[in-house]
């Protein structure tokens, strides 16, 4: 395969930020949630979807607070962002049904964390069967659903309690 189309990430790679911006900063500063894919926030922690998803449904707990290491957070912070991380769980557990979920911390560069300086919790539906001959072969991931329709069958069994901005 010579191409792959995905039109619609013209969008995010167009207001693409500059390297010394942080992406979870710029989020909590912009209030329209849906256009920054925030499913909630909350006093010490906010839930938004991964813009780079490795399944349908990949969300994200991510600290209010720019910090980068677990060991700096408060026992607020903590707690918020696991909470947010088991409401995730459940909301994709109702909507879509999956097998499992991966649900993990990368903390720095050498970690594989993207956003090395914004700790943050990935929590990712997986299902039996789910991978195929795309990542093998061609080097690539499908992900069956856009970002608005994920946003859309997630964002009303979230309410916001925004807190502190």
């Amino acid at each position: 395969m010579d191409c792959l189309w995905a039109p619609w990430r013209m969008t995010y790679v167009q207001a693409a930020r500059s390297a010394g911006d942080c992406l979870f900063c710029g989020m909590l500063a912009d209030s329209d949630d849906p256009k920054q894919f925030v499913l909630c926030r909350r006093p010490h922690a906010f839930l938004v979807l991964n813009i780079f998803p490795y399944t349908a449904g990949h969300l994200m707990a991510v600290v209010r607070r720019h910090v980068g290491a677990l060991e700096e957070l408060t026992p607020e912070e903590l707690a918020g962002m696991m909470g947010l991380a088991q409401e995730g769980i459940r909301a994709l557990a109702t909507a879509y049904h999956p097998d499992g979920f991966n649900v993990g911390v990368n903390q720095g560069c050498a970690a594989g964390a993207g956003v090395a300086g914004h700790l943050h919790i990935h929590v990712v539906p997986r299902w039996n069967g789910d991978t195929n001959f795309m990542p093998v072969v061609g080097g690539t991931k499908v992900v069956p659903e856009s970002l608005e329709a994920t946003f859309a069958r997630l964002s009303p069994r979230f309410q916001s309690a925004a807190g502190p901005p």
